[in-house]
């Protein structure tokens, strides 16, 4: 219940979030009409229709989507039809005749465009082309349907959510019809408001269709919720966000909880899948991971290590591998990778969360140390601090009982994307490009899962990025329709790495990557040769640049030879 609620607040709040901006001209086109048959019709058909569609969008996969591209598009022009009426009262005339002869068989008005069942189908046609700001409340909720998969529980969040929108917008209306009426009654503007209003619904149909909406508007925002929502967020799902205070010499560590149950994972590699009473007796060091996040990549050399320096004194390594993209469900993937990387420890495949949220987890790489007992003792969030939690693994076996445990620390000298990261902390951030997360975009806006030609962007800021060419962006990934789209970025790191997949066919992209419009020659990362060329061959993280001189700021292009090539997420290092 308390996150059904904080789902509907979620909602509310979207009345002063720029992205409702392009659907107030068709609530408020009704705003001089009986609320309860029009206003209210209209509002239930548009919450009900968004709410359906963000389910059907975060679960369907890609022929949803391409569905919900087509009906953005026939919605569009059902509302310009709208506008057009409203602002031509000759085409009005024209455009009511069939619905007047059909009304009289179903007892309507002769006014169809008054009636309930038009109001509803306005509402339906808003709801397709409703893009709300993903804000940490709704994003949580779509997250959470792509993860799971489709659920009445899901279903019943965008509802709310929805329900929230419409409240809001219906005390708009409520008062924008108030407004109009005595406008009306004093002034006689009625044909010049519907006008007007025709104009401004013509002006919606525009905004959305050039994906204002999605892009400007947000980033003009002057009454950002995401604060607010954000604290929301934090009241109903609390979690451990602090890190564990430092072990001190001679103060036990505390105790921070129990080890959850384990039998919610959908899979498990290296071994019979694992249980809570198995492991009493044990010490456990839980890592979160998911096989193309850089950082989880970063400590693989010191779990191996731990796990083969410690398994004879009674430590147990246990990965939970949740995936944070779409591909890394497959089992198949996930076999692969963890072969490819050598990880010879248990593995439990945690594609439903359950494991995830039994912890109250929120991140890649974490690591949770459980001590004999099942009480998870320390836990420690990122990379770093190795020293410090080989030293938590020894206290802990110590406790155990074990005796005569090896000295010395794990240390990482790992090639390609395993090595330790550049001690440069002004490097890029992590830099998402499907429109789900995607931020420092150079280009005017993000058109939302439609294929769209980008042209080329002159100059980018630092950190900035761009896309050239014709590409379709989804909420994951930027796909490239046609040979010869690019992305570039203008980056400051030693390392340049970017998750990348292959034609949804599973054919092979070739691609090739300058730096400063040259080839990258010995700074070439471990998945191109020097001219810069490679293959996408699987759904992974590629290593496209790691520069022989440190870090320093340089000017990156990727250019896919081929169409179908996937592109998710940059990271550096």
């Amino acid at each position: 219940m308390l996150v059904l609620i904080l789902a509907y607040l979620g909602g509310v709040l979207t009345i002063v979030s720029p992205c409702i901006l392009p659907v107030l001209p068709f609530v408020f086109a009704r705003a001089d009409r009986p609320f309860a048959r029009n206003g209210l019709p209209m509002l239930i058909g548009m919450a009900l229709t968004f709410a359906a569609v963000a389910t059907l969008a975060a679960v369907g996969g890609h022929w949803v989507v391409q569905l919900n591209t087509w009906g953005r598009w026939m919605a569009m022009a059902v509302l310009a039809l709208v506008g057009l009426a409203l602002l031509l009262p000759r085409f009005s005339d024209w455009l009511a005749r069939p619905f007047v002869a059909l009304g009289g068989r179903l007892s309507m008005r002769a006014d169809a465009g008054d009636s309930a069942w038009a109001a509803l189908g306005l509402g339906v046609a808003t709801g397709l082309l409703w893009a709300p700001c993903a804000g940490p409340i709704l994003g949580l909720i779509l997250t959470a349907a792509a993860l799971k998969g489709a659920s009445v529980g899901t279903t019943l969040l965008l509802v709310a959510f929805a329900a929230g929108a419409a409240t809001s917008l219906a005390l708009a209306l409520l008062l924008g019809g108030r407004v109009f009426a005595a406008m009306q009654r004093s002034l006689g503007w009625g044909e010049q408001l519907r006008r007007v209003l025709g104009a401004l619904v013509l002006l919606g149909v525009a905004a959305i269709a050039l994906g204002l909406d999605t892009g400007l508007l947000t980033r003009l925002s002057l009454a950002s919720t995401a604060k607010l929502e954000q604290r929301l967020v934090d009241v109903v799902s609390p979690s451990r966000s602090a890190p564990s205070p430092a072990p001190r010499e001679g103060v036990p560590l505390p105790v921070e909880g129990w080890l959850p149950r384990l039998d919610g994972a959908t899979g498990w590699f290296n071994g019979p899948p694992l249980t809570r009473e198995g492991l009493r007796g044990k010490v456990v060091l839980v890592d979160f991971w998911t096989y193309s996040c850089i950082n989880c990549l970063r400590t693989l050399p010191y779990l191996r290590g731990w796990a083969d320096k410690y398994r004879d004194h009674g430590l147990v390594v246990l990965g939970v591998h949740t995936p944070e993209f779409a591909f890394e469900k497959d089992p198949g993937n996930v076999a692969e990778a963890i072969e490819t990387l050598g990880i010879g420890y248990p593995v439990a495949l945690d594609n439903d969360y359950a494991i995830w949220r039994a912890f109250e987890n929120r991140y890649w790489p974490a690591h949770y140390f459980v001590d004999a007992q099942g009480r998870i003792r320390y836990h420690h969030f990122g990379e770093g601090e190795y020293a410090r939690s080989e030293d938590v693994i020894r206290r802990l076996l110590a406790e155990a009982g074990a005796t005569d445990l090896p000295g010395g620390y794990v240390g990482n000298r790992a090639a390609g994307a395993e090595a330790p990261p550049s001690r440069d902390w002004r490097r890029t951030p992590e830099t998402y490009l499907g429109h789900a997360r995607a931020e420092r975009f150079a280009n005017n806006a993000l058109a939302k899962g439609v294929a769209w030609d980008y042209p080329r962007v002159a100059q980018l800021a630092p950190d900035q990025w761009a896309l050239e060419g014709r590409w379709t962006v989804q909420p994951e990934f930027a796909r490239a329709e046609r040979a010869g789209a690019s992305i570039t970025l203008r980056f400051r790191a030693r390392d340049l790495h970017l998750v990348l997949a292959p034609a949804e066919d599973g054919t092979p992209v070739r691609f090739r990557i300058t730096l400063d419009g040259q080839p990258p020659g010995a700074d070439a990362g471990s998945d191109i040769d020097a001219a810069g060329n490679g293959t996408i061959d699987g759904e992974r993280l590629y290593q496209l640049v790691r520069q022989r001189r440190g870090s320093r700021e340089r000017l990156f292009e990727i250019s896919f030879l081929d169409p179908g090539a996937r592109a998710y997420a940059f990271t550096s290092g």
